[in-house]
């Protein structure tokens, strides 16, 4: 069964790009351009790792940028559970307000990094530290705009490309053309089904602009947070057209096989599962994050090897 034909909106919102450097990150307001409403996608939160500290840089560049357009903030999106990056949802959100939204399948990954992360029965495993939970492919307004929380699973179970207007915001999805695509061993994660996910994303019309979440910059090139459908079917290195899915499964997960952990991982996804919030504070007043050892190390080796256990019963019948 296929996908029906899904067909953006004509009206071409205004973007805003920003970029962190220490995530390879972009964050994005996106604007209805008849009205003053607009949404904040993937925002970052400073945090240097070694001193344990935060700051506001990033977040406060955004907020600025709101201000200075008089802007009306209606949602916070996130298009999934970031691991490179703490989510800077809540800091903006008490400046600006607005809803911090993600897809309804948070409630897979809260279920399984509760688990890493040893979190008691007051960690809610529901969604709702969120304020919005998009159903999958939900249609909703920015302003006048038409837009589509498409689901896009694979890299993790709640990713989501948003198509706003006439342009789409794919996430960790898919990267430049000469990037690739995202990794698929994170628990919860699939490479064929980021196949297929990749393309739903590759059937929007040729011409649909496709805004990246990262960018790595492949031998050292200039920064690109934009290109297209086409051509991403013409040039992306891992999805091009005439990759076939056994061999784009066969190489992603090779790939991933040489890939280490990103830095920031740990505390990421202790405050991102949480829509950005950090875990209450202990008896002195101090909120901690945790380092489980090995725990991550063994969720990941659990997944794969279920994957391989699939594979294996599917190859087989």
């Amino acid at each position: 069964m296929t996908d029906p034909v899904i067909k953006p909106s004509e009206k071409q919102p205004d973007v805003f790009a920003f970029y962190d450097k220490g995530s390879s990150t972009f964050s994005y307001v996106v604007k209805d351009p008849d009205s003053s409403a607009c949404a904040i996608i993937d925002s970052v939160l400073d945090f240097d790792y070694p001193s344990g500290s935060i700051q506001y840089g990033s977040a406060d560049a955004i907020i600025d940028c709101i201000r200075e357009h008089e802007l009306n903030v209606e949602y916070l999106i996130e298009t999934h559970v970031h691991a490179d990056h703490l989510s800077a949802a809540p800091y903006i959100q008490n400046v600006l307000g607005g809803k911090i939204a993600i897809s309804k399948h948070i409630k897979m990954v809260q279920e399984e990094f509760g688990k890493v992360f040893n979190e008691g029965t007051e960690f809610q495993r529901d969604g709702s530290q969120f304020d919005l939970l998009f159903d999958e492919d939900q249609a909703y307004k920015l302003g006048n705009l038409d837009c589509l929380a498409l689901h896009t699973p694979g890299h993790t179970p709640a990713c989501t490309t948003h198509i706003i207007g006439s342009v789409a915001f794919v996430g960790d999805t898919l990267f430049m053309p000469d990037g690739g695509t995202a990794r698929a061993d994170f628990p919860g994660g699939d490479a064929r089904t980021l196949f297929h996910s990749i393309n739903r994303i590759l059937a929007l019309p040729d011409d649909t602009p496709l805004f990246m979440c990262h960018d790595y910059q492949p031998n050292g090139r200039e920064l690109k947070y934009q290109t297209t459908v086409k051509e991403q079917k013409t040039n992306n290195i891992h999805v091009m057209e005439g990759v076939s899915e056994d061999d784009f499964v066969a190489m992603r997960q090779q790939r991933d096989k040489t890939l280490g952990m990103p830095t920031l991982i740990l505390p990421s996804l202790q405050t991102n599962m949480r829509a950005g919030y950090f875990p209450e504070p202990e008896n002195n007043e101090t909120v901690y994050l945790k380092v489980p050892l090995n725990g991550l190390k063994q969720s990941l080796v659990a997944n794969n090897n279920s994957k391989t256990n699939t594979n294996n019963k599917d190859e087989s019948a």
